[in-house]
């Protein structure tokens, strides 16, 4: 699709995502007519009316309708912080409305934080948010220049609002990577860190290494099923290899194997991983026929094909139909048609 097909789409898709959420909007508030809801308090309305009214001053007009439309779904708790989510990367998501509630309660958390508040917490504290045992964590603090980031997501809009117990903040992304599959097989469809009882998190390593943005990447270029399989087995290949600090990922399009038991699950998506960065020039540019290490102990992958050769580039006699999907200082990701097997030797 070019690029002028791409920008013509979005003004659709942004209604049709519009529509979904007031739907979602309407019937919460038909669920709380036996209560005392915020609908009914004047000071939340008015409170709720100009937090909107900001929010569409900085382009979160998504957020901002649902605030206004449907307040408690942000607002159950005497104090609220809201993480606003940006139009960009709401619109391009189809989750169903009961999904999104929870995202978007993710999103929220029962205390009020203004930036400075952020700023004077340690790197590492975890904040609790409106979505049952599901916590965010501070994963960078760059008091100096009041650079902030939660779940690896800078706050792009600090201090939006501050006013009575409300605090809203703009982010450009979400804290986690979400999907309605995903969701149907587990009820830990949100990649929350891990955080002990002192609300500390428990693994710096597992979000200093970007995993969390590498399952959005994947699920964000199509590659859903085999985003499922690594945050499912994601913990185990993190406690094998505690030093991992570079990584290439040939991610397949066609990933029929979320439902397999999970060594079995484990040892594919393992299969599926390098223990070093390879950018594609740098794979062409290996000897024909080049054995490549795996996550799998003594099971490696093979080169063939490069820029010379009419088949394209192939990992194991799959073709890297997308490669470099996204890559960085840590890891690079490419894109294949097909699973390359179990990992055992054929």
């Amino acid at each position: 699709m070019s690029p002028s097909c791409s920008e013509w789409l979005q003004a659709p898709i942004y209604f049709t995502v519009s529509a979904v959420l007031a739907f979602m909007a309407i019937s919460t508030a038909v669920h709380h007519t036996d209560d005392a809801t915020p609908l009914t308090n004047p000071t939340t309305y008015r409170l709720s009316l100009n937090a909107s009214r900001a929010l569409r001053t900085s382009g979160f007009n998504i957020i901002a309708t649902l605030l206004q439309v449907s307040p408690e779904i942000f607002l159950s708790s005497p104090n609220s912080t809201i993480f606003a989510i940006k139009d960009s990367a709401i619109s391009n998501t189809s989750h169903p409305p009961w999904l999104f509630k929870d995202l978007l309660q993710y999103h929220t958390s029962p205390l009020k934080l203004s930036m400075n508040d952020l700023l004077e917490k340690p790197q590492g504290s975890c904040l609790p948010t409106l979505l049952d045992r599901q916590k965010i964590a501070i994963t960078k603090i760059g008091a100096k220049k009041r650079l902030l980031e939660i779940n690896n997501v800078p706050l792009s809009h600090p201090d939006m609002i501050l006013e009575g117990p409300l605090s809203i903040h703009g982010v450009l992304q979400p804290f986690s990577y979400l999907n309605a599959q995903d969701s149907l097989q587990s009820s830990n469809y949100i990649q929350s860190p891990i955080c002990d009882s002192n609300s500390r998190l428990v693994s710096d390593s597992k979000i200093s290494f970007e995993w969390n943005p590498i399952i959005r990447l994947l699920s964000a270029n199509g590659f859903v099923s085999f985003a499922i399989g690594l945050h499912s087995v994601l913990d185990g290949i993190l406690e094998d290899h505690m030093n991992l600090n570079s990584t290439t990922i040939f991610a397949p399009l066609e990933f029929s194997f979320v439902t397999s038991p999970s060594p079995l699950l484990d040892r594919i998506v393992r299969f599926h991983i390098l223990p070093q960065r390879f950018t594609f020039k740098e794979l062409a540019s290996l000897p024909e026929k080049t054995l490549l290490r795996t996550l799998v102990t003594h099971q490696d992958l093979e080169i063939t094909g490069g820029v010379n050769s009419t088949q394209g580039l192939c990992v194991n006699r799959e073709q890297i139909i997308a490669p470099d999907i996204f890559s960085s200082k840590k890891f690079v990701i490419h894109g294949i048609s097909q699973a390359l097997g179990d990992g055992r030797a054929s």
